[in-house]
């Protein structure tokens, strides 16, 4: 019984501390420009927006985001410095998440 109140500070911490870091990663999001961005990640964020327009830019720790809007439906492509696609989202669904 002793062991219990440690266990559940520790618990506590760590959970704490997981959410703190997964709401870090969600702050990090900076809008970058264009020239900014290494022509790998630009040619392959190109062939993704497969008719679709490039419309902003934003680094998300050290890969970026390519917002593509694609006849008014814009989805957030996320790329490695080396230009592989890591994931794919819609974004409207992201910025209501947000509150934006």
């Amino acid at each position: 019984m002793k062991h219990i109140v440690p266990v559940i500070a520790v618990a506590t911490a760590l959970t704490f501390s997981a959410w703190t870091t997964l709401w870090a990663h969600e702050e990090r999001e900076e809008k970058v420009n264009p020239s900014d961005v290494p022509a790998a990640v630009q040619q392959a964020a190109q062939a993704e927006a497969k008719g679709g327009t490039i419309v902003r830019w934003e680094k998300e720790g050290s890969n970026y985001e390519a917002v593509i809007d694609n006849n008014g439906k814009q989805t957030g492509v996320e790329l490695t410095p080396d230009g592989k696609v890591v994931s794919r989202h819609d974004e409207s669904k992201e910025h209501k998440e947000k509150g934006e």
